[in-house]
């Protein structure tokens, strides 16, 4: 079962040996993402990287990560702050994720939506049970997934992500893998997991640490598209009237189109 790190708030991790596996654990709060998380996803970066050759990414069986944490943003504007989270932290995760000399794995169950389509993205291979469903809700709201867009595009192109941000509607786990979002999927995902991690756990640290720093430099889009991507988050994440259509549909559960 490998040997448990110490505690963390929003993550349980797990070593075995080379492989490192962290779960997002936010059960009270649907998965989502708040600035304690990327903060303790960024620590555990740091500190298994060089130790780890392979990162595996989940969530719980019923949702992966369902994005950023809109009850948080609600209580932070009840109390005069009006603005989101801190991009800059998930970004360098993702970031992280993508170009790090580890090789990254997402293990997707049930729902993955918005900041989660970033954590799903930046792994190098995604895998997924047949539950799965991936959304980008933001617009509704009068958001985007500025963040998220740099990795999504990088893996199943321009068109499909800008296709997924505009509908806004979820996309089976058939038509993410038809899209290349989705490297493989089971009904039980579990022992397609394994079987990739019996593979992947053979490679050196060295070959692997060779080859993300020679894909990094094949394609510098990640690191070169961070500036806007973080002021353009900024912007949506600082606009009064969305920051309002937020705290509406957590005090009321209504979208900003209903009455």
């Amino acid at each position: 079962m490998g040997v448990l790190m110490e505690a963390y708030r929003t993550l349980r991790v797990r070593l075995d040996g080379p492989i490192c596996t962290v779960q997002i654990h936010r059960p009270e709060a649907n998965n989502t993402i708040n600035d304690l998380l990327s903060e303790e996803f960024q620590q555990v970066l740091a500190r298994c990287r060089d130790q780890m050759t392979v990162l595996v990414v989940e969530g719980l069986p019923e949702v992966f990560c369902f994005g950023a944490d809109f009850k948080a943003i609600e209580t932070g504007l009840a109390a005069g702050v009006a603005k989101g989270q801190n991009p800059e932290i998930l970004y360098n995760v993702w970031l992280d994720m993508a170009t790090g000399p580890y090789i990254s794995v997402a293990h997707v169950r049930g729902k993955a939506n918005a900041g989660g389509i970033g954590f799903v993205s930046a792994c190098d291979i995604v895998l997924a049970d047949e539950t799965a469903v991936f959304s980008l809700s933001e617009l509704l709201f009068g958001l985007m997934p500025a963040c998220v867009l740099p990795f999504l595009i990088r893996r199943m192109g321009f068109q499909r992500a800008h296709y997924m941000t505009l509908m806004t509607q979820p996309v089976t786990v058939q038509k993410a893998a038809e899209w290349g979002l989705v490297d493989a999927f089971e009904a039980n995902s579990e022992g397609l997991l394994r079987k990739h991690l019996l593979r992947l756990r053979r490679l050196s640290k060295k070959g692997i640490t060779r080859y993300k720093r020679y894909m990094g430099d094949l394609d510098g889009t990640l690191l070169r598209h961070r500036p806007p991507a973080l002021a353009a988050n900024l912007e949506v994440f600082t606009d009064r009237e969305n920051l309002d259509k937020i705290a509406r549909y957590v005090q009321t559960g209504a979208f900003p189109w209903e009455s």
